[in-house]
């Protein structure tokens, strides 16, 4: 691997920022301490920096040379409400929450590069550091982007990184296009009129009327979308009820859309909604319907991927860059980014968890386990990266 020795030499010290803001984790747009860590460490580095863009989020700005060029980077600096099992040292000191995704190691993976940046200078130009909140279901990315940060921040081009368990560590993924779904929620009451269970004749069954629904919904994922359109319809809770011989009044139909397409989003909502509403008509019970659309799909432009893929290959070897990465029916709301800016995300190898020291819990490393923890070997290896895709988008002429 290429990385840089300057960012070798600070590891310990990012492996250090790393694991305490792992041991002070803060939910959605409660990001106040790690925002004070982050704004620290930018001052202490002579970077200038704009705070309280999307309520906890900052955006530090290193300049070099006379270009109007600027590109930026961003990591997200929330964690989750997760119950922490593992018990070493570096562990969460606040009871039900929990860094289990890695956006401590993004944070101090971006203070790496921005670090060196900030010393080096080697381009002509801005890099805009981005350390964003609540990208855990908040929608913080939305939020700074309401707040200005494309405007204040009038950036070129935008890149995202998150870690990624199972790919060994020194490997990078990718794909030019979709690479994550959309993420959507639909709650469905059913409303019908109680009844004694002895009875039914004298009520109308939102049960009966809730399972119809339920099982002709799956018809809009096999007969309805083309089946080369990747699409999620699960229902995750049902609601009704309370006692065994009670027919309830109402029925709830909960679960969530994943896709990688808007329009095929379109069909599938349209859809279900009809589905839900004709269902109820037929059996004289009336339907409320509720679909929120949260992010959108993740899509990769196709020439700031190439870009990516190049200066990763340059780090790792062409042979560690898996360039047609298999997408993700997860979400993230860097897709909020990209729908203003050209740029590209990209997955970087977390491993397969050995590198857990003793204490960690006998749960698998997966992101969103309670026995998740990032690899710090991947700090210098993330900051490298930032560094050579910032000194090379800006390259001195």
């Amino acid at each position: 691997m290429q990385l840089i020795d300057p960012i070798i030499r600070f590891h310990s010290e990012l492996r250090q920022i790393r694991r305490d803001i792992h041991a002070h984790p803060e939910l959605c747009f409660e990001e106040n301490r790690t925002a004070d860590v982050v704004a620290q460490k930018l001052t202490e580095w002579g970077i200038p920096i704009l705070r309280g863009m999307g309520v906890t989020g900052l955006v530090g700005i290193i300049k070099s040379g006379n270009s109007d060029r600027a590109i930026g980077l961003r990591a997200d600096m929330d964690a989750l409400p997760v119950q922490e099992i593992n018990t070493f040292p570096h562990a969460s000191r606040h009871a039900g929450k929990m860094h289990a995704c890695g956006h401590d190691g993004h944070t101090a993976m971006l203070l790496g590069a921005a670090h060196y940046l900030s010393r080096q200078r080697n381009f002509d130009g801005t890099v805009y550091l981005i350390f964003q909140p609540a990208e855990e279901g908040g929608g913080g990315a939305q939020r700074m982007i309401d707040d200005g940060l494309f405007t204040q921040c009038p950036m070129e081009a935008v890149f995202g990184m998150h870690n990624w368990p199972g790919a060994a560590v020194g490997s990078f993924g990718v794909t030019p296009g979709p690479m994550m779904a959309s993420s959507n929620e639909f709650e469905v009451i059913v409303k019908g009129k109680g009844a004694h269970a002895a009875q039914p004749h004298k009520g109308i069954d939102p049960i009966m009327v809730a399972i119809q629904i339920a099982q002709s919904w799956q018809t809009v994922i096999t007969r309805n979308k083309s089946p080369i359109d990747t699409a999620a319809l699960s229902i995750t809770q049902i609601h009704a009820g309370s006692a065994t011989n009670v027919i309830p009044d109402a029925a709830a139909l909960i679960g969530t859309v994943r896709t990688f397409n808007i329009a095929v989003l379109d069909l599938i909502e349209r859809r279900m909604r009809a589905i839900a509403e004709h269902t109820a008509t037929a059996f004289d019970a009336q339907v409320e319907f509720n679909f929120k659309r949260n992010y959108p799909p993740l899509i990769n432009h196709a020439k700031e991927t190439a870009f990516a893929v190049d200066v990763m290959q340059s780090i790792v070897g062409a042979q560690n860059v898996d360039t047609q990465v298999e997408p993700t029916m997860g979400a993230e709301d860097f897709a909020f980014m990209l729908q203003h800016k050209p740029g590209c995300y990209v997955f970087i190898g977390n491993g397969d968890g050995e590198h857990r020291t003793m204490g960690h819990g006998l749960g698998p490393c997966n992101l969103h386990n309670p026995s998740y923890d990032f690899n710090d070997d991947l700090l210098p290896i993330g900051a490298s990266y930032w560094v050579r895709l910032a000194e090379t988008y800006l390259r001195k002429t």
